[in-house]
Protein backbone atom coordinates (compact mmCIF):
# COMPACT_ATOMS: atom_id res chain seq x y z
CA UNK A 1 0.00 0.00 0.00
CA UNK A 2 1.59 3.41 -1.24
CA UNK A 3 2.09 5.98 1.79
CA UNK A 4 -0.32 8.74 1.85
CA UNK A 5 1.55 12.50 2.35
CA UNK A 6 1.00 14.49 4.82
CA UNK A 7 1.95 17.99 2.99
CA UNK A 8 3.97 19.69 0.07
CA UNK A 9 6.82 22.16 0.20
CA UNK A 10 9.68 23.16 -1.90
CA UNK A 11 13.14 22.74 -1.29
CA UNK A 12 14.80 25.59 -3.01
CA UNK A 13 18.77 25.72 -3.51
CA UNK A 14 20.11 28.03 -5.51
CA UNK A 15 17.93 28.86 -8.31
CA UNK A 16 16.57 25.04 -8.20
CA UNK A 17 13.26 24.32 -6.96
CA UNK A 18 12.58 21.01 -6.15
CA UNK A 19 8.90 20.18 -5.08
CA UNK A 20 8.63 17.47 -2.52
CA UNK A 21 6.08 16.01 -0.29
CA UNK A 22 6.27 14.73 3.00
CA UNK A 23 5.35 11.27 4.60
CA UNK A 24 5.54 10.43 8.20
CA UNK A 25 7.79 7.96 9.27
CA UNK A 26 5.76 6.22 11.70
CA UNK A 27 3.40 3.22 11.21
CA UNK A 28 0.83 4.18 13.83
CA UNK A 29 -1.27 1.38 12.83
CA UNK A 30 0.48 -0.94 15.22
CA UNK A 31 -0.31 1.37 18.30
CA UNK A 32 -2.07 -0.44 21.32
CA UNK A 33 -4.72 2.27 22.10
CA UNK A 34 -7.79 2.51 24.21
CA UNK A 35 -11.20 4.91 24.18
CA UNK A 36 -12.83 5.72 27.08
CA UNK A 37 -16.25 3.54 27.17
CA UNK A 38 -19.70 4.40 29.73
CA UNK A 39 -20.32 0.47 30.78
CA UNK A 40 -23.98 0.55 31.26
CA UNK A 41 -24.58 1.39 27.13
CA UNK A 42 -20.80 0.12 26.59
CA UNK A 43 -20.80 3.22 23.81
CA UNK A 44 -17.90 5.52 23.84
CA UNK A 45 -18.19 9.09 25.14
CA UNK A 46 -17.61 12.15 23.85
CA UNK A 47 -15.38 15.05 24.63
CA UNK A 48 -17.49 18.34 26.20
CA UNK A 49 -15.87 21.94 26.78
CA UNK A 50 -17.05 23.14 30.36
CA UNK A 51 -16.97 26.91 31.00
CA UNK A 52 -15.56 27.07 34.74
CA UNK A 53 -16.77 30.97 35.45
CA UNK A 54 -20.10 30.79 33.45
CA UNK A 55 -20.48 26.94 35.24
CA UNK A 56 -21.83 25.42 31.74
CA UNK A 57 -21.49 23.10 28.97
CA UNK A 58 -19.88 24.99 26.00
CA UNK A 59 -20.56 23.61 22.30
CA UNK A 60 -17.77 23.83 20.03
CA UNK A 61 -19.50 25.95 17.80
CA UNK A 62 -19.24 28.75 20.16
CA UNK A 63 -15.49 28.31 20.75
CA UNK A 64 -12.72 30.64 19.00
CA UNK A 65 -8.63 30.38 19.66
CA UNK A 66 -7.25 32.95 22.36
CA UNK A 67 -3.34 33.57 23.04
CA UNK A 68 -2.26 33.82 26.70
CA UNK A 69 -0.45 36.88 26.69
CA UNK A 70 -0.11 37.17 30.64
CA UNK A 71 -1.83 34.64 33.15
CA UNK A 72 -5.35 34.38 32.63
CA UNK A 73 -5.45 37.23 29.91
CA UNK A 74 -5.89 35.89 26.36
CA UNK A 75 -6.32 37.90 23.09
CA UNK A 76 -8.99 36.65 20.41
CA UNK A 77 -8.64 35.29 17.68
CA UNK A 78 -11.44 35.34 14.41
CA UNK A 79 -11.33 31.89 12.02
CA UNK A 80 -10.36 34.58 9.18
CA UNK A 81 -7.55 36.18 11.45
CA UNK A 82 -6.15 32.66 12.06
CA UNK A 83 -5.95 32.30 8.06
CA UNK A 84 -4.01 35.49 7.94
CA UNK A 85 -1.67 34.14 10.54
CA UNK A 86 -1.61 31.03 8.75
CA UNK A 87 -0.89 32.54 5.53
CA UNK A 88 2.66 33.77 7.23
CA UNK A 89 4.15 30.12 6.08
CA UNK A 90 5.57 29.35 2.39
CA UNK A 91 5.86 25.86 2.87
CA UNK A 92 9.01 26.33 1.08
CA UNK A 93 12.26 24.52 2.42
CA UNK A 94 14.92 27.13 2.23
CA UNK A 95 18.56 25.80 2.21
CA UNK A 96 20.67 27.98 4.15
CA UNK A 97 23.55 26.32 4.13
CA UNK A 98 25.43 22.64 3.67
CA UNK A 99 27.10 20.71 6.52
CA UNK A 100 28.54 17.52 7.51
CA UNK A 101 25.54 15.83 9.31
CA UNK A 102 27.37 14.00 11.70
CA UNK A 103 28.09 17.39 12.96
CA UNK A 104 24.51 17.60 14.21
CA UNK A 105 24.09 15.84 17.84
CA UNK A 106 21.24 13.63 18.20
CA UNK A 107 19.79 15.57 21.46
CA UNK A 108 18.68 18.21 18.54
CA UNK A 109 16.45 16.00 16.64
CA UNK A 110 12.71 16.66 17.05
CA UNK A 111 11.03 14.03 14.33
CA UNK A 112 11.49 12.97 10.74
CA UNK A 113 10.11 13.21 7.68
CA UNK A 114 10.75 10.50 4.30
CA UNK A 115 10.34 13.40 1.18
CA UNK A 116 9.44 11.89 -2.27
CA UNK A 117 8.97 14.39 -5.28
CA UNK A 118 6.17 15.71 -6.03
CA UNK A 119 4.60 15.96 -9.60
CA UNK A 120 7.61 17.10 -12.17
CA UNK A 121 10.16 17.34 -9.64
CA UNK A 122 12.01 13.85 -10.11
CA UNK A 123 14.67 14.34 -11.84
CA UNK A 124 15.78 17.53 -9.28
CA UNK A 125 14.96 15.49 -6.69
CA UNK A 126 17.28 12.74 -7.54
CA UNK A 127 20.00 15.37 -8.43
CA UNK A 128 19.90 16.74 -4.85
CA UNK A 129 20.08 13.53 -3.39
CA UNK A 130 23.01 12.39 -5.62
CA UNK A 131 24.94 15.84 -4.65
CA UNK A 132 24.49 14.70 -1.07
CA UNK A 133 25.32 11.64 -0.95
CA UNK A 134 28.70 12.87 -3.05
CA UNK A 135 29.78 15.88 -0.66
CA UNK A 136 28.88 13.66 2.55
CA UNK A 137 27.03 16.58 3.43
CA UNK A 138 23.41 17.53 4.37
CA UNK A 139 21.20 20.55 4.05
CA UNK A 140 20.80 22.55 7.12
CA UNK A 141 17.21 24.68 6.23
CA UNK A 142 14.49 26.81 7.14
CA UNK A 143 11.08 25.50 6.61
CA UNK A 144 7.88 27.63 7.03
CA UNK A 145 4.58 25.86 7.83
CA UNK A 146 1.82 25.94 9.96
CA UNK A 147 2.11 29.42 11.35
CA UNK A 148 6.01 28.90 12.49
CA UNK A 149 9.62 28.88 10.97
CA UNK A 150 10.98 25.06 11.51
CA UNK A 151 14.89 24.30 11.21
CA UNK A 152 15.29 21.41 9.36
CA UNK A 153 18.03 18.95 7.77
CA UNK A 154 17.62 17.59 4.78
CA UNK A 155 19.84 14.49 4.34
CA UNK A 156 20.25 11.65 1.44
CA UNK A 157 18.42 8.41 2.50
CA UNK A 158 19.45 5.78 -0.11
CA UNK A 159 18.47 7.66 -3.55
CA UNK A 160 16.09 9.69 -1.56
CA UNK A 161 15.78 12.15 1.24
CA UNK A 162 14.70 12.67 4.55
CA UNK A 163 14.14 15.73 6.47
CA UNK A 164 14.26 15.82 10.36
CA UNK A 165 13.12 18.93 12.25
CA UNK A 166 15.81 19.73 14.40
CA UNK A 167 15.38 21.60 17.27
CA UNK A 168 16.39 25.56 18.06
CA UNK A 169 19.25 25.75 20.45
CA UNK A 170 16.73 28.10 22.65
CA UNK A 171 14.53 25.48 22.92
CA UNK A 172 16.95 22.53 24.71
CA UNK A 173 18.24 22.88 28.11
CA UNK A 174 22.00 22.58 29.03
CA UNK A 175 23.34 19.11 30.24
CA UNK A 176 25.53 21.70 32.72
CA UNK A 177 21.46 21.56 34.52
CA UNK A 178 21.34 18.16 35.19
CA UNK A 179 22.86 16.72 38.49
CA UNK A 180 25.82 13.94 37.81
CA UNK A 181 27.11 14.35 41.34
CA UNK A 182 30.79 13.36 41.97
CA UNK A 183 32.57 9.77 41.94
CA UNK A 184 35.69 8.12 40.55
CA UNK A 185 36.16 5.94 37.84
CA UNK A 186 39.28 3.25 38.88
CA UNK A 187 41.15 2.26 36.40
CA UNK A 188 40.59 -1.92 36.68
CA UNK A 189 36.81 -0.97 36.83
CA UNK A 190 37.00 1.26 33.81
CA UNK A 191 38.67 -2.19 32.06
CA UNK A 192 35.96 -4.32 32.97
CA UNK A 193 33.27 -2.06 31.97
CA UNK A 194 34.84 -1.45 28.47
CA UNK A 195 35.03 -5.38 28.29
CA UNK A 196 31.42 -5.84 29.16
CA UNK A 197 30.99 -3.64 26.14
CA UNK A 198 32.85 -5.24 23.60
CA UNK A 199 31.08 -8.25 24.38
CA UNK A 200 27.95 -7.15 23.84
CA UNK A 201 29.18 -4.54 20.86
CA UNK A 202 27.90 -5.57 16.98
CA UNK A 203 29.55 -3.39 14.24
CA UNK A 204 26.05 -3.04 12.73
CA UNK A 205 22.45 -1.21 13.40
CA UNK A 206 19.96 -4.20 13.37
CA UNK A 207 16.52 -2.71 14.73
CA UNK A 208 14.36 -5.51 13.15
CA UNK A 209 15.75 -8.10 15.82
CA UNK A 210 14.03 -5.81 17.96
CA UNK A 211 10.35 -5.67 18.66
CA UNK A 212 7.65 -3.78 21.49
CA UNK A 213 7.72 -7.13 23.65
CA UNK A 214 5.70 -5.19 26.26
CA UNK A 215 2.44 -4.02 23.33
CA UNK A 216 2.84 -7.80 22.26
CA UNK A 217 1.99 -8.94 25.93
CA UNK A 218 -0.99 -6.43 26.20
CA UNK A 219 -2.88 -7.42 22.80
CA UNK A 220 -2.44 -10.71 23.71
CA UNK A 221 -3.93 -9.98 26.97
CA UNK A 222 -6.54 -8.27 24.93
CA UNK A 223 -7.27 -11.32 22.99
CA UNK A 224 -8.19 -13.54 26.26
CA UNK A 225 -10.46 -10.54 26.79
CA UNK A 226 -12.35 -10.25 23.65
CA UNK A 227 -12.56 -14.39 23.95
CA UNK A 228 -13.91 -13.59 27.17
CA UNK A 229 -11.33 -14.82 29.46
CA UNK A 230 -10.57 -12.60 32.41
CA UNK A 231 -7.36 -10.59 32.56
CA UNK A 232 -5.23 -11.35 35.76
CA UNK A 233 -1.95 -10.21 36.99
CA UNK A 234 1.01 -12.53 36.95
CA UNK A 235 2.37 -13.53 40.10
CA UNK A 236 5.00 -11.38 40.71
CA UNK A 237 8.76 -12.67 40.30
CA UNK A 238 11.19 -11.95 43.61
CA UNK A 239 14.14 -9.61 42.54
CA UNK A 240 17.52 -10.86 42.18
CA UNK A 241 19.54 -9.86 45.32
CA UNK A 242 21.67 -6.31 44.08
CA UNK A 243 24.84 -6.57 43.84
CA UNK A 244 26.06 -2.85 45.89
CA UNK A 245 29.99 -3.65 45.05
CA UNK A 246 30.33 -1.74 41.74
CA UNK A 247 33.37 -4.57 40.95
CA UNK A 248 31.18 -7.66 42.00
CA UNK A 249 28.21 -6.48 39.72
CA UNK A 250 30.63 -5.89 36.35
CA UNK A 251 32.60 -9.27 37.19
CA UNK A 252 29.12 -11.11 37.47
CA UNK A 253 27.57 -9.51 34.41
CA UNK A 254 30.55 -10.69 32.68
CA UNK A 255 30.31 -13.87 33.87
CA UNK A 256 26.58 -14.06 32.46
CA UNK A 257 27.56 -13.72 28.45
CA UNK A 258 27.02 -10.11 26.83
CA UNK A 259 23.81 -8.31 27.70
CA UNK A 260 22.33 -10.29 25.39
CA UNK A 261 22.56 -13.37 27.28
CA UNK A 262 25.09 -15.42 24.67
CA UNK A 263 28.84 -16.33 25.17
CA UNK A 264 29.00 -17.09 21.73
CA UNK A 265 29.07 -13.52 20.49
CA UNK A 266 32.15 -12.26 18.43
CA UNK A 267 33.74 -8.87 19.82
CA UNK A 268 33.57 -6.15 17.29
CA UNK A 269 35.76 -3.93 15.68
CA UNK A 270 36.49 -0.70 18.31
CA UNK A 271 34.65 2.55 17.55
CA UNK A 272 36.94 5.15 16.79
CA UNK A 273 36.93 7.62 20.04
CA UNK A 274 38.02 11.09 18.43
CA UNK A 275 34.88 12.32 18.95
CA UNK A 276 33.97 13.32 15.39
CA UNK A 277 30.45 15.04 15.35
CA UNK A 278 30.18 16.17 18.79
CA UNK A 279 29.02 19.69 18.94
CA UNK A 280 30.69 22.14 21.04
CA UNK A 281 28.51 24.73 21.45
CA UNK A 282 26.50 24.32 24.57
CA UNK A 283 22.74 24.17 24.13
CA UNK A 284 21.78 26.95 27.00
CA UNK A 285 18.38 28.13 26.81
Amino acid sequence: MSARPIASATVSFGLVSVPVKLYSTADNSQKVSFNWINPATNSRVKQRYWDAKEERLVEREELVKGYEFSREQYVLFTPDELKVLEAQSSNAIDIAEFIPFEQVERMYLAKAYFLGPDRGGERAYRLLSAALRETGRAALARYAARGKEYLVLVRPMGEGLILEQLFYSQELRAFEDVPIGEGEVKDDELALAVQLIEQAASDTFEPDKYEDEVSKKVMALIEKKIEGEEITAAPEVEAEDKIVDLMEALKASLGKGDATGSKDRKPAKRASSSGKGTDKKRAAR
